[in-house]
């Protein structure tokens, strides 16, 4: 199976995540310390098909641009892993690869981690917290969205997930089976080409601190780790993005999320 890598580091977060743009740099720096993943793969990072997608996030019609761009080409691939930056980056990965799908006659879906929905209404270039409503207005159909983990959602974003009739698997529901959760998440999409969105706040701030919105009662990192481990067996994953990890405040806490961020990724390749 041929994996590219692809740092995007993007952020239009409103000032409330500069750092994340660095995360990608720190993330593959933390990766060459993993030898093997939990599967046996020996880990070699001068091995990787490697990329970045230069951007200039003062001028966001570019920026959203080139990601756009760079992504559908990219989709030509077994499978792709993008490397935030915030969440706003998903918008253009993910419309990318709608369009992509589209024009290949396939069905796409999409499932995202995280602990809010990040669908407060949108502008024209989506921040981290609008990102997945301007996609949908966009055209793709929430039928095909499966949103995992949400903890935290504001009365908008509640409106339009009843409106929308958008699947959600809430943390307990999770907790209470973990296993069964996998299969629900399986079924959710077999038959299409799936697109995997995760922001690190889905993890409890006590194993991943590092980030914009710390939200108390999320997955612990070995959870979180199982569900990838499980996820990554899909032979219909074909792009995954890793956002929201704020590189310059995880110094201060011995790059704890920044090191889960490569673990998670090491269980991608």
């Amino acid at each position: 199976m041929t994996v590219q890598l692809i740092k995007v580091p993007g952020i239009n977060g409103l000032g409330k995540t500069n750092g994340c743009e660095k995360a990608g740099n720190f993330i593959i720096e933390n990766l060459k310390k993993i030898y093997s993943n939990e599967q046996g793969k020996e880990i070699d990072v001068n091995q990787l098909d490697l990329e970045e997608i230069h951007l200039d996030n003062f001028d966001l019609e570019k920026t959203n641009k080139l990601i756009y761009e760079n992504a559908f080409d990219s989709y030509d691939k077994d499978r792709v892993i993008f490397l935030g930056g915030d969440h706003s980056i998903s918008y253009s990965l993910t419309r990318a690869f709608l369009d992509y799908c589209q024009n290949d006659g396939e069905e796409p879906c999409l499932i995202v981690f995280d602990a809010h929905p990040d669908l407060m209404p949108a502008s024209e270039f989506p921040t981290h917290e609008e990102w997945l409503r301007k996609l949908i207005e966009d055209g793709f159909s929430p039928e095909n969205v499966l949103l995992v983990g949400i903890r935290n959602s504001d009365k908008e974003e509640i409106r339009f997930i009843k409106e929308k009739k958008i699947r959600i698997i809430s943390m307990n529901q999770l907790l209470l089976n973990l296993e069964d959760s996998c299969d629900t998440i399986m079924e959710f999409s077999n038959g299409r080409e799936l697109y995997l969105s995760l922001d690190i706040d889905v993890v409890d701030p006590a194993f991943a601190p590092s980030t914009g919105y710390l939200e108390s009662g999320g997955l612990t990192s070995r959870e979180m780790i199982y569900l990838i481990q499980r996820i990554n067996k899909m032979k219909n994953l074909r792009a995954v993005d890793i956002v929201e990890i704020n590189s310059e405040t995880d110094k201060k806490k011995e790059n704890i999320t920044i090191k889960l961020g490569a673990k998670i990724l090491s269980e991608l390749l």
